[in-house]
């Protein structure tokens, strides 16, 4: 064990390197969850903003809203959407759902069974200009809190999927792909 010896005017005191490594860790985390909590505050306030302006302007369902703006903040971080619009209607019916449900809300990750599931239409402008994109919201509630989401993100459609295959039809040395014909 290495020590480090810590001198102050009374005495001094051998300190373990590793109780200064843990205050100085302990000291940035500190400091990144103070920076941290005014950012979540706003993005908070913004999503809260944007639930109240759905609902009063365009009569959304309280979830419907929610899910929207859910979606609006996921669909910010896609490096192909500039951002969000929702349509005069985009919140009725015809374009929105809000369906009762017991069951698990999808597979891999996001299963985890919800009461409500949501859907809301949307449409992505793109960075690059052209057409807009076609978007799908889908938000999974337990009790009023929302639980699961998953849209159709146009950047991971166009990335390449692999999936892993285990078992007998996996041969050793071949790629998945033609292991599995």
């Amino acid at each position: 064990m290495i020590i480090v010896r810590v001198v102050s005017m009374f005495r001094t005191r051998p300190v373990p390197k590793r109780l200064l490594s843990l205050a100085g860790r302990s000291v940035v985390a500190s400091a990144c969850f103070s920076l941290a909590a005014p950012a979540f505050a706003d993005q908070l306030d913004q999503h809260n903003q944007l639930v109240s302006q759905f609902i009063e302007t365009m009569h959304a369902d309280p979830l419907v809203a929610d899910c929207a703006a859910h979606g609006i903040f996921v669909a910010s971080t896609s490096s192909a959407i500039d951002h969000v619009e929702f349509r005069q209607g985009s919140f009725e019916s015809g374009h929105a759902s809000v369906t009762p449900r017991n069951a698990s809300f999808g597979e891999r990750k996001q299963h985890v069974v919800v009461d409500t599931i949501v859907t809301v239409e949307a449409q992505g402008i793109r960075v690059s200009g052209g057409e807009p994109l076609d978007l799908r919201f889908r938000c999974g509630y337990v009790a009023g809190r929302l639980l699961a989401f998953s849209w159709n993100d146009p950047v991971s459609a166009a990335s390449p999927h692999h999936r892993a295959v285990f078992g007998k039809r996996h041969l050793p040395g071949l790629p998945v792909a033609m292991a599995q014909n």
